[in-house]
C-alpha cells in the first residue's frame, strides 16, 4: 500500500510499464541491502572511501523510490565520509536509513509479491 515508498518516479521513468517497475523493485530489494553492509563496514572500519562509494551508489536508488527522508540522510552520510568524522557522529543516521529501506522492502515484497 505504499507507506514507505513512492513509485511515481519509477512509473514516470517507465512510462508506466510494469515490467520495468517490477525489475526495478527486485534490484531495489536484492542489492540494497547488501550495499548497506558494505557502508555498515566502512563505517565501522573508518573506511571512509568504502562507505562513501556505497553510499553514492544506493542514493538515486533511494530518490527514485520515494525514500525522501532517507535520500536526505544518505546525503548526509556522504557528507560525512568527506569530512572523515567520527564514527559515533553517523551511526544513529545509518541505522534510520536501514530501518526505512528495512521497511519499504518488506513492504515491496508484499505488495509486488517479491
Amino acid at each position: 500500500m505504499a507507506l514507505n515508498y513512492n513509485l511515481a518516479k519509477v512509473y514516470a521513468l517507465s512510462d508506466n510499464d510494469p515490467e520495468f517497475v517490477n525489475e526495478i523493485l527486485t534490484l531495489f530489494v536484492t542489492e540494497v541491502p547488501a550495499d548497506l553492509k558494505q557502508i555498515k563496514e566502512g563505517i565501522k572500519k573508518k573506511d571512509h572511501k568504502h562507505a562513501y562509494a556505497y553510499a553514492h551508489k544506493i542514493k538515486p536508488t533511494l530518490d527514485l523510490l520515494g525514500l525522501n527522508v532517507a535520500f536526505e540522510e544518505i546525503l548526509q552520510l556522504e557528507a560525512w565520509t568527506k569530512t572523515e568524522g567520527k564514527k559515533k557522529e553517523i551511526i544513529d543516521t545509518f541505522k534510520s536509513i536501514k530501518s526505512q529501506v528495512k521497511e519499504a522492502i518488506k513492504e515491496i515484497k508484499k505488495d509486488f509479491e517479491l
